[in-house]
């Protein structure tokens, strides 16, 4: 039942293992954290070496003919494009009396609308001063413009009525020509018509008042719109902190920094498909993780090792040698990213073996790890692959080797009838992984187990396959009888997967 039922979860694979996602993404914390610093002291050179020029700014109030409680600040855009003009440009530049063309001017300064009537220009220059200036001749150049332009528009509505108004009374006097020819007395269709036009005159009369009224009100309501438009902020410099503006930039270039390194890590690690989970490294391989240990790193720490660290080195050197000893045949040691960790616990498991028999390392390993590795007197005898046919019979054999990239995968059984595998978490791709799955079982060897190197302290997933009598020669498998030096028969007992040995002061399971 159990095993039905946890073959049918591991079928169900999601597409994207958050869970894996988010500890891929921690253990590369390395690049995530060295971009996120170089982006803080980008950031901080930035305000160093390129300061802000001298600035100033001035605000001006803007009043409109057409102010609306309920504007959306359409009118104060109209203004902030006004301002960035040409024209307005020149007329300031004319008041400077500079040289300077007007299409480079406005590149220097910019208007901002901070309510529906209130518009600040920001201007730069080269010194506080020439900046002062040029805040106050374009603040003064878009008030006599927007005046201006008030004028020009009053002058316009009331000219516009008055022409109307004086069509009015060029009609009104036609009506009074038309009246002052009639006859009070006359028949009833003559009275009618009379009516008719002294009900025009009324009217006429009327619209001219009504003209002249408007034309009045438009001139007197100029003088108050231009009143309302005047400068309320006088043109000051701008004060520049370099602290300040030193710690805002680091601020901002540490977020970026970070956020791009937290995207490239989580792309690569996308991309790149590297396991770093117990139960995705052990469903790769086809084999249970039966120990976990942190990198042995190349120098010697011994003083300032913690008895943590010496403990889980001892319960793995245990458990290793358990499963060699379980072992009626050679067993090899293959590392996959940790060749000097596997140097070191190939070491540690021959000295322990060493009190039941003589014992000897065969170094099948691509590069001089095993040799480098600090040696201690009475320490196994370490012997290259041409030399295992020296070895005597009853010697025990333990092979170290690697199944790396370039891997000579016939030569692996040389080592050893059956491996445990030291792979290192998060250094070989999962399409690696089924390759060393695939090209053992080719080999007809066995894997015991698998100790993982360096893995995440916050991993809790579970690393035993509890269907692995189905994984061909990679799970549980029992070996066709051999015989033995003697001609008597021997029976391989299938590998029982021994408890996995964690890095810290959890029990082991």
């Amino acid at each position: 039942m159990t095993t039905s039922t946890t073959s049918e979860s591991s079928t169900s694979t999601p597409l994207l293992d958050l869970q894996a996602l988010v500890v891929a993404v921690r253990r590369r914390r390395r690049l995530w954290c060295s971009l996120a610093l170089i982006g803080f002291l980008a950031g901080a050179a930035v305000a160093f070496l390129r300061p802000p020029p001298p600035a100033a700014m001035t605000k001006v109030l803007v009043a409109h003919q057409e102010d609306q409680p309920n504007d959306t600040g359409t009118l104060i855009r109209t203004d902030v494009e006004l301002l960035g003009t040409t024209r307005i440009a020149a007329k300031a530049l004319q008041s400077l009396k500079s040289p300077q063309k007007p299409e480079d001017f406005m590149q220097d300064y910019r208007g901002t609308g901070l309510t529906n009537n209130l518009l600040r220009i920001d201007v730069t220059a080269d010194s506080d001063t020439a900046a002062v200036a040029r805040a106050k001749a374009l603040a003064e150049a878009f008030v006599a413009d927007h005046v201006r332009r008030l004028r020009n528009a009053a002058k316009a509505e009331a000219t516009a009525l008055l022409e109307q108004r004086d069509r009015m009374r060029k009609e009104l006097a036609q009506v009074n020509e038309a009246i002052g020819g009639r006859s009070p007395e006359g028949d009833p269709k003559t009275s009618a018509s009379v009516e008719s036009l002294f009900a025009r005159r009324a009217e006429l009369n009327s619209r001219i008042a009504d003209f002249a009224q408007r034309a009045e009100e438009a001139r007197v309501g100029t003088p108050k719109l231009i009143a309302g438009t005047q400068i309320v902020d006088a043109p000051r410099a701008v004060p520049h902190s370099l602290p300040k503006a030193a710690v805002t930039n680091a601020g901002i270039g540490l977020v970026l920094g970070l956020v791009l390194g937290l995207a490239v890590a989580a792309v690569g690690t996308v991309v790149a498909d590297r396991p770093v989970l117990r139960r995705e490294i052990s469903a790769n391989l086809g084999a249970s993780v039966i120990a976990e240990l942190r990198r042995v790193p190349r120098r010697s720490v011994s003083p300032w090792r913690t008895r943590r660290t010496r403990t889980a080195r001892e319960r793995v050197t245990t458990t290793v040698a358990r499963a060699v000893r379980g072992s009626t045949e050679p067993v090899s040691l293959l590392e996959l990213g940790c060749a000097h960790s596997t140097s070191v616990i190939a070491l540690n498991v021959a000295r322990a073996l060493a009190a039941e028999g003589p014992v000897v390392i065969v170094d099948g390993l691509p590069g001089p790890q095993l040799a480098d590795c600090p040696k201690e007197s009475g320490d196994p005898d370490v012997v290259s692959g041409e030399g295992v046919a020296a070895v005597p019979r009853e010697t025990r054999r333990l092979g170290v080797g690697s199944v790396a990239p370039g891997t000579a995968w016939t030569d692996l059984q040389y080592l050893g009838g059956q491996t445990v595998l030291v792979v290192r978490a998060g250094h070989g791709s999962a399409a690696w992984l089924h390759t060393v799955a695939r090209q053992l079982a080719d080999q007809r060897i066995p894997v015991i187990g698998v100790v993982l190197i360096d893995p995440d302290p916050r991993d809790r997933t579970d690393g035993t396959l509890w269907d692995g009598l189905h994984t061909a020669l990679r799970g549980r498998y029992e070996r066709p009888a051999r015989q033995n030096g003697t001609g008597q028969r021997r029976t391989e007992r299938p590998s029982v997967p021994a408890a996995r040995v964690p890095d810290n002061d959890q029990e082991a399971r």
